[in-house]
Formats: structure tokens, C-alpha cells, sequence
């Protein structure tokens, strides 16, 4: 097998994606604690969901690192296999709560 040449980025990419997860989850965190103290407007599953979430989460994250592994990627390629379905989630968790709170105020 042939190793690609390792670049700067190949460091800060999951340096990068890691400091967008950790934003996100955050804001999700801060999102769902307003939401359950009823400050902000959150759906009725939403409790079932942050929960059933984080296993599906964790299951896809481990079956993207063990590929990453079998294909002989590097440790930076299986950390970025290792975060994406964790980032996938939270992106779309930030992007979803923060809606249903600006289309309940039109």
C-alpha cells in the first residue's frame, strides 16, 4: 500500500473538526437545558431523542473507525472517521433547535 505524503493539514483537520463538534455540542447542551426548564421551546421527543441519539451516534462512530482501520488509514483519517457521525449530529441538533424556536417568534 501506498502512503500518501502527510501535510499540516492532516493535523489540524481533526483538530478543526473536533473544536466544531465541541461548539456545537455546547450550544445543543445549553439548547436542551433551557428546553427542559421550559425556556425554550423544544419538541415532545426531544428527551427520548438525546438519548437514543448518542448510541446510534457512538455505534456508527465505532463501525467508521474499525473501516478506517481495516483500510489502513492513519491515526488522523481514523480520529476524522471517529467524529464525523458525532459532528453529523450535532451540526443538525444546532441547526433544528435553534429553528423551532425562530419560527415559533414569526
Amino acid at each position: 500500500m501506498v502512503r500518501k505524503k502527510a501535510s499540516p493539514f492532516d493535523v489540524l483537520r481533526p483538530a478543526l473538526l473536533m473544536s466544531q463538534m465541541m461548539v456545537e455540542a455546547n450550544m445543543v447542551i445549553a439548547m436542551r437545558l433551557w428546553g427542559l426548564s421550559g425556556g425554550w421551546k423544544m419538541a415532545a421527543g426531544e428527551r427520548a431523542r438525546m438519548v437514543e441519539e448518542k448510541t446510534r451516534a457512538a455505534q456508527e462512530s465505532g463501525m467508521a473507525v474499525a473501516r478506517a482501520l481495516v483500510a489502513g488509514q492513519g491515526p488522523g483519517d481514523v480520529a476524522v472517521a471517529a467524529m464525523k457521525p458525532v459532528r453529523r449530529r450535532t451540526k443538525a441538533n444546532v441547526r433544528r433547535l435553534s429553528r423551532a424556536v425562530t419560527e415559533s417568534r414569526k
